[in-house]
């Protein structure tokens, strides 16, 4: 608990510390890209909050380590994060490290974690995959790929105030609820530590936007989830692997379908940007109306469109905890949320919003 609170001041704080400093560094470390299709902010805001949570996270392990509660396996954790959290930041400062070279990088992480940790995914309950999961080589390029794809996805979904934090911070809380009901203080720890280092950048985040996370927070968000999603199925062969699709499944199926809608719909690459994410046409088709008839006015428009998303990630979230152990019941769950997910998607890009969303 104590590691737990160290994760939180340190990250309220530093996070207040660069808000209140930003006039130093707001030259090299303020987003001041307002016309891109993913933009929806109005005047320049840091985009480094994801330093305020890489030093709250290396400050919680280093005191763990001293107190002797496991920090060796801990640090060499955050050690394998350190190549995608690095270049993340890296590309949050120069503004010129291309998608490509994140990926890279944050693979070699994937790999690190892969091979020092034991992180690998070797079952998927589906015979036949199984099998080809079986050869270490194969398992290895597999969750490299999963986790390198996650941490991309944080990054994807990182578009509004709150937005990806606060999902990071419902997957860790489940993944942090089995980790426990597996007497598994690692997986336990570590989840809630990046949980609470979240929550003292969210303070500032949400509403107001008064930092952002940056692509070195969200591929450190994603990067850690993906690593003990899958560390927690391997450790635990009782759990399911599809629980750990289903608690990340809100970003994991709008990378998906980013990747499809770019590269076979607009013929375009599918690191290209794009302004046709979910979160967006929450914030186009509901909120930025109502903003436009002055029932909002634009601050209270992007502060409500992560709201959405967060229940949308709850709604798959919640179900699959009580499901841990159940492949088919997690299965049919994910296809229903595959297909709401469609369904509200095609009924909002083509002008056809349902009025319950209207709330």
């Amino acid at each position: 608990m104590f590691s737990i609170l160290i994760a939180f001041f340190t990250s309220f704080f530093a996070t207040i510390l660069i808000v209140r400093t930003q006039k130093l560094h707001k030259g090299f470390s303020g987003d001041h890209d307002f016309d891109g299709p993913q933009k929806f902010h109005t005047t320049a805001v840091p985009r480094i909050g994801g330093l305020a949570i890489g030093l709250a996270l290396f400050v919680s392990l280093a005191v763990s380590y001293q107190n002797n509660e496991g920090g060796n396996e801990k640090m060499l954790f955050l050690f394998c994060a350190l190549p995608a959290f690095g270049i993340g930041i890296a590309e949050d400062i120069s503004k010129k490290i291309g998608i490509r070279t994140r990926l890279i990088f944050t693979a070699f992480g994937a790999l690190l974690a892969s091979i020092l940790l034991n992180a690998q995914i070797t079952s998927l309950d589906i015979p036949g995959l199984d099998l080809v999961l079986s050869i270490s080589a194969i398992s290895i390029i597999f969750t490299v790929f999963a986790v390198t794809g996650l941490a991309n996805a944080y990054n994807i979904i990182d578009g509004f105030n709150g937005l990806s934090s606060m999902v990071g911070i419902i997957s860790l809380l489940a993944l942090a609820y089995v980790g426990f009901k597996f007497n598994d203080p690692f997986i336990f720890n570590l989840s809630f530590l990046m949980a609470a280092a979240i929550l003292g950048f969210f303070i500032l985040n949400y509403p107001r936007g008064l930092i952002f996370l940056g692509d070195g927070g969200a591929y450190l968000i994603g990067f850690w989830i993906g690593t003990l999603s899958v560390l927690l199925v391997a450790r635990h062969p009782e759990i399911s692997p599809w629980f750990a699709l289903m608690v990340n499944a809100y970003p994991i199926l709008e990378t998906l379908f980013t990747i499809y809608r770019r590269k076979f719909h607009q013929g375009k690459s599918p690191g290209h940007p794009d302004g046709l994410h979910l979160h967006s046409l929450f914030f186009r088709r509901i909120l930025n109306q109502a903003a436009i008839k002055n029932e909002l006015d634009w601050f209270n428009a992007n502060s409500r469109t992560a709201p959405y998303l967060w229940n949308m990630s709850s709604l798959v979230t919640i179900p699959a905890i009580f499901f841990y152990q159940s492949t088919s019941i997690l299965i049919c769950l994910f296809i229903l949320f595959t297909l709401s997910y469609i369904w509200i998607y095609k009924r909002m890009v083509t002008f056809k919003t349902p009025k319950w969303l209207h709330f």
